[in-house]
């Protein structure tokens, strides 16, 4: 049985997913890095201002995802509704830099020049190994 602490390993431990969009029915997928809030089932991520995606997520904010696996095949996906955070990236720099150090150069010299983003989950599809796959609800 797949629990919600297996689930949180994975999105501590992976820093990347693959985001899907979909604008005009033209499918888009990119890498992005990303934090994971446990107190509101949040994934928090950045984007450069005048980014083409900013465009797909008002077009149709739908997106689904998958974490990109480290190790082995353990990854995470879902679904869910973006949206343009009230908060900004200072108020989660600690948790983006403690999870990614590389982060701490983009904060330092690019803040101003990002937008966050949030994606509420509630339901996701949770695979430990090709035997352990399970769909868990947060």
């Amino acid at each position: 049985m797949i629990t919600k602490p297996d689930f949180i390993e994975i999105m501590n431990s992976q820093t990347e997913m693959a985001l899907a969009t979909s604008a005009k029915n033209i499918p888009n997928v990119r890498i992005i890095n990303f934090y994971f809030d446990t107190n509101t089932n949040t994934i928090f991520f950045t984007s450069f201002k005048k980014n083409k995606k900013i465009k797909e997520f008002e077009i149709n904010p739908n997106i689904g995802f998958t974490t990109i696996p480290k190790n082995g095949v353990e990854h995470v996906k879902g679904n869910g509704v973006i949206k343009e955070s009230n908060k900004n990236i200072v108020d989660f720099s600690s948790n983006f830099i403690n999870k990614i150090p590389d982060y701490k150069e983009l904060i330092e010299n690019f803040s101003e020049h990002l937008t966050l983003f949030e994606i509420k989950i509630d339901t996701v599809t949770v695979t430990l190994n090709f035997k352990d796959i399970e769909t868990i609800k947060l």
